[in-house]
């Protein structure tokens, strides 16, 4: 486990110095990666990660990830990189701040999952599992929030013996990770001509929010399954269902899962009406099954879901899609999970698998971005 005040990796520790590339002749001929190199990859993965979530703690630690780790270190221009990063995510700091939240401690595990060297480059792909810790501002906050990430990183061969970080980017599609303030690429668009849809109104981020109360209990659909199931397998997925991680997120399709869980219907029947299917099947998917603006667009159509004026009236199975870019297409699918005795809602999603991110974090993240709020 790996904590601010000293890190530590899943793998051995690197003690020694790095093994050399190669003699005399390195330049010529194709890096050797020991058990040690592959440690310290994924030690300097485990430094910079760290080092982005000390900026969100208000921690002055000393830049760990500047440090050379048994004979690799950070290129130049992924410096510049993560100093640009580390800048802004001290913006980030600043708006959670001014929405009245903050953490008191995080903890990161990095696992090298895989290294493929390529001539005089390394691809390691690695798993970051960190979770933070609420601070009691308001008193009623959950203890925590988490998520895991994927990563795939460049290492590049110096003359010398030696490895530098060349890249660094996220395998994850939806929102970026809690201490990564870039915001990533809209999800991949399903290709359905649309015809006739109802547009969801965009809701509003600030406070205070008008009252929206929810009937929790009683009613056609049960909530709490709905939040149970989305977090029970915000980590593990289900393996009874596929996954869409790489053909244009796993969003929509694991929150369809959850609000199945809680009572929803599914309907495989066609009709003149466009978008009117929302179904899972081992040979076929509905569209609003997995697509972000296809779920809207059948939810509203099919009188699923009612709009919400501000994203903070969502109470338990309530559902929040974002349009990251404002481009016009919804890009993002999450459902609460948590609500907080004094009104802030909490989000569980795959895509970075996240578990319980308040929605101040989501927008402090995403302050410029499109919020649609949905009443289920």
């Amino acid at each position: 486990m790996l904590s601010l005040a000293g890190s530590t990796l899943t793998a051995a520790v690197v003690a020694s110095a790095l093994l050399p590339v190669a003699a005399a002749n390195a330049a010529a001929s194709t890096p050797k990666v020991t058990k040690a190199t592959k440690d310290a990859f994924g030690r300097v993965a485990d430094n910079m990660l760290t080092d982005r979530t000390a900026v969100l703690l208000g921690s002055k630690a000393a830049r760990t990830s500047l440090r050379p780790t048994g004979g690799v270190s950070l290129s130049a221009g992924q410096k510049n990189a993560e100093d640009g990063k580390l800048a802004a995510l001290k913006g980030t700091k600043s708006r959670l701040a001014a929405l009245g939240e903050a953490y008191t401690s995080a903890d990161t595990k990095v696992t090298v999952d895989s290294t493929e060297v390529k001539g005089k480059k390394a691809l390691v792909e690695v798993t970051e599992q960190t979770t933070l810790k609420y601070k009691k501002i308001r008193g009623d906050e959950p203890a925590s929030t988490g998520f895991d990430a994927h990563h795939v990183l460049t290492f590049t061969a110096a003359a010398d013996g030696t490895w530098q970080l060349t890249a660094m980017r996220s395998t994850d599609g939806g929102a970026s990770r809690i201490n990564d303030p870039v915001a990533p690429a809209a999800d991949a668009r399903l290709s359905r001509t649309t015809r006739a849809v109802h547009q969801a109104p965009k809701a509003g981020t600030s406070l205070p929010s008008p009252a929206a109360p929810k009937t929790l209990t009683g009613g056609t659909y049960n909530y709490q399954a709905m939040a149970s199931y989305t977090e029970k397998y915000w980590k593990n997925y289900n393996t009874a269902y596929r996954k869409y991680n790489a053909v244009g997120g796993d969003c929509t399709n694991y929150l369809s899962q959850g609000l199945l869980a809680g009572g929803w219907k599914q309907i495989s029947t066609v009709t003149p009406e466009e978008y009117d299917t929302w179904y899972y099947a081992s040979n076929g998917t509905a569209d609003a099954w997995i697509g972000v603006d296809e779920w809207s667009w059948f939810t509203q159509t099919a009188k699923r879901t009612t709009p919400l004026a501000n994203v903070y009236q969502m109470d338990i199975g309530d559902v929040l899609q974002i349009d990251f870019n404002r481009d016009g297409s919804k890009d993002h699918s999450m459902m609460t999970t948590y609500r907080s005795a004094s009104g802030v809602p909490y989000l569980t999603y795959h895509d970075v698998d996240t578990y319980r991110r308040s929605i101040a974090s989501i927008i402090a993240s995403y302050p410029n971005s499109d919020y649609f709020a949905y009443r289920t």
